[in-house]
């Protein structure tokens, strides 16, 4: 990855994708498609925001906060409990359940406050 400490402006482009899946494939073209590699998790992607200083825009950020509201955030929730292995079941059943009590995050605001974690990234949701 390449550590460039110039400011820069980007925009995620929520029209562009309506799955977690899809939303890593625009933030990997965006960030790092020189680098070989795509990012696949939510770690992966605070990973890449550590090179990053600037400005993100956030276009059609309503239409991702409902992609990726409630339902898909269950399922994502959901995947991984199935999934067990490598993953802390209880702590995902957790979080499944303060999201269906109405007091979890769903991935749009898990997203926005990685972002948000970055102090030199302004996000600017259009």
């Amino acid at each position: 990855m390449s550590n460039n400490s110039k400011i820069k402006m980007t925009v995620i482009n929520g029209s562009h994708f309506s799955t977690l899946d899809g939303f890593y494939d625009e933030v990997s073209q965006l960030f790092i498609k020189d680098d070989g590699w795509k990012i696949g998790t939510l770690d992966g992607f605070d990973d890449i925001l550590y090179g990053f200083q600037g400005e993100i825009t956030w276009k059609d950020s309503q239409k991702s906060k409902e992609d990726l509201g409630l339902d898909l955030t269950k399922e994502f929730y959901e995947n991984k409990i199935r999934i067990g292995k490598s993953f802390n079941a209880k702590l995902i059943q957790q979080k499944l359940n303060e999201l269906t009590a109405g007091n979890g995050q769903t991935l749009f605001e898990i997203l926005i406050e990685i972002i948000q974690s970055h102090k030199n990234i302004q996000l600017i949701l259009d």
